[in-house]
């Protein structure tokens, strides 16, 4: 019982307020993997995941039957569902994919606003177990295994000052990283390479330009960044701005 009670503490228990510098250095982190070719490469696979999530759960909130989820090693994915192929559903579940990255960085912002560093990462944990059972290619199992592995020993293992600077890392990576597949997005669309695309697919469903839907996932995501932003280092600024 005592176990289970230190278990429950540790879990829900607010963490010390993580030094300000760690914060910016962390968020530089994270802009420079956004920024830099070979680590964008590489970390866009934790956007890829959230996205296909993101797609996956409001498929499952509006009804559709989820299918299965493939993740790609070219950092694209797909995931499947059944039901109507036209409605306010299928909108919805279109529309989540690009948005799905940003709202996760700017919920994980105000967990950690909240100090709740563990509680953040286990979440992570759970969230990334319950779409490993959707997951239907190779390479996407594998994904996931290896992230939810990374992220279940940081939160098991390491220090409070690792916990923070992973867990600050992370939720950067989702604000910033969720802005640059947008450009990207329409990058492609401009050259035709992406016809099929979230936006395209939204434009044949409501006859709204795909360019609009683009803007409104920029828009959106921008939005997220910046209040994720603001709660990521409120108390940095609240502290600088204290008398003496």
């Amino acid at each position: 019982m005592d176990g289970l009670t230190d278990l429950w503490d540790r879990l829900l228990g607010a963490q010390p307020d993580p030094p300000p510098l760690l914060v910016l250095i962390t968020g530089l982190v994270a802009l420079t993997v956004v920024l830099t070719r070979l680590p964008w490469r590489i970390g866009r696979n934790a956007i890829t995941i959230a996205h296909e999530g993101g797609h996956a759960l409001a498929a499952l909130l509006t009804g559709r039957r989820l299918q299965g989820i493939r993740l790609h090693s070219d950092t694209s994915g797909l995931t499947l569902s059944a039901g109507r192929p036209t409605g306010p559903g299928m909108v919805f579940t279109l529309l989540a994919g690009y948005l799905a990255p940003s709202l996760i960085g700017l919920a994980g912002a105000w967990v950690l606003g909240g100090n709740r560093i563990t509680l953040l990462l286990w979440v992570a944990v759970a969230l990334l177990l319950a779409m490993l059972v959707m997951i239907r290619n190779v390479f996407g199992i594998v994904s996931i295994v290896v992230t939810t592995a990374v992220v279940l020993g940081v939160s098991w293992m390491a220090s409070p000052q690792v916990q923070a600077a992973f867990a600050y890392t992370g939720v950067w990576f989702l604000l910033l990283g969720g802005v640059r597949p947008v450009g990207e997005l329409q990058t492609l669309r401009r050259r035709g390479q992406l016809p099929q695309s979230d936006a395209d697919q939204l434009a044949w469903l409501t006859r709204v330009p795909g360019l609009v839907w683009v803007g409104l996932f920029g828009a959106i995501n921008l939005i997220a960044l910046l209040a994720g932003a603001a709660l990521l280092t409120g108390p940095i600024l609240s502290t600088a701005s204290l008398p003496g």
